[in-house]
């Protein structure tokens, strides 16, 4: 079973987040009229094997946002902090 150690909350299932996507993704500018680009942005997604940084909203709890450093092999959890702290 998936754990994560909510800065506010403590260790929690995951059941109580939403997963929110890859936190290393870098978004168009508002008004960045390339097709590509946003093509790119909402549609093209690496599927590492290995360490991964993901946002997570603890919806069923304090629902802050955070970024959980996962290794997607096992699941395991290598570090959680606040998306507002995280240089991504």
């Amino acid at each position: 079973m998936l754990r994560i150690k909510c800065p506010c909350c403590g260790p929690r299932d995951h059941d109580e987040f939403r997963y929110g996507g890859d936190a290393l993704v870098i978004r168009p500018a508002h008004d960045d009229a390339n097709f590509e680009a946003w093509y790119r942005y909402v549609f093209v997604r690496e599927n590492p094997a290995g360490p991964h940084r993901e946002y997570w909203q603890h919806v069923l709890g304090c629902r802050q946002w955070l970024v959980v450093e996962r290794d997607t092999r096992d699941h395991k959890i290598a570090s959680v902090r606040f998306a507002r702290e995280a240089s991504t």
